[in-house]
């Protein structure tokens, strides 16, 4: 079982940046595929970006973020980061980030393909 937390949410003006990180408890947590995950009130949990834990680690973006937002990860730390940048007020949601339920797993952007959540952390940009 994956335990994972998010931090670095906040409150940000339109146009600035936020890095959000993603510590996982797992000592094996590098093999498994991390995905960040946004909810605004009303909306449905849209997928953010992913990191596959297959070798090479390959990466995705959804549309909105791509060319702002940049996933990452420093495996010393246990962390999985998503550096933000040039926000919009659209951005603000609940952050999420997710593993997958067993290692190797493809990068993807839909929910369903992830088993373990941390809490969340709010982001909020102002205009």
């Amino acid at each position: 079982q994956l335990q994972l937390v998010e931090s670095g949410g906040g409150l940000v003006q339109s146009g600035g940046s936020l890095k959000l990180s993603c510590t996982v408890s797992k000592s094996t947590w590098p093999y498994y595929t991390i995905g960040w995950f946004r909810q605004a009130p009303g909306k449905e949990r849209e997928g953010v970006s992913c990191l596959a834990g297959s070798r090479g680690g390959s990466t995705n973006y959804a549309p909105s973020v791509k060319g702002r937002f940049t996933i990452s990860k420093d495996n010393a730390k246990n962390t999985v980061y998503l550096q933000m940048a040039n926000l919009k007020p659209e951005d603000t949601a609940v952050y999420y980030c997710a593993a997958s339920h067993f290692p190797g797993t493809p990068c993807s952007l839909s929910a369903g393909s992830y088993s373990f959540w941390g809490q969340g952390t709010q982001v909020t940009v102002s205009s």
